[in-house]
């Protein structure tokens, strides 16, 4: 279970992390990037965040659904079952809001779809966030 718990809290923390950079950093960029770049910009986007971003989603997802159904207790299961909500919700923006709008400007430049993307991100980065908080709660659970 201490390695089911570090692994979830490391994958988790480091999405956290990564999706705050990406909303205040890097998504914001897009909107400097000319228009006659952003094709090939968003393209090379994609392809390097996607081998970062792919493990760690699915090492989380997974650790999630596992600590949903191998913890004890009423407390460390609502936990963990917020937890995996959080994740939902996450994969769910990723697909119906962030993807969309990657997909748009793949296609070409869109200063409208570069602040819808920057946008709706918030939603992932607040999930993130208490999903971290979640994590590094549910160790000193355990040992409660």
């Amino acid at each position: 279970m201490e390695v089911l718990l570090a692994l979830h809290a490391l994958a988790t923390i480091m999405m956290a992390g990564l999706i705050w950079f990406v909303q205040l950093v890097h998504y914001p960029l897009f909107a400097l990037v000319e228009a006659s770049n952003l094709v090939r910009y968003e393209r090379e986007h994609t392809r390097r965040v996607t081998w970062i971003v792919a493990p760690l989603m699915g090492l989380e997802a997974l650790t999630a659904v596992a600590l949903v159904f191998l913890v004890s207790g009423t407390a460390l299961r609502v936990v963990a079952i917020a937890g995996l909500l959080l994740v939902a919700i996450i994969w769910a923006s990723t697909a119906f809001l962030q993807v969309p709008c990657h997909r748009k400007l793949s296609a070409g430049y869109d200063l409208s779809t570069t602040r819808r993307l920057v946008t709706t991100n918030w939603l992932r980065t607040w999930a993130w966030t208490a999903r971290a908080c979640l994590a590094v709660v549910m160790p000193a659970m355990m040992q409660s």
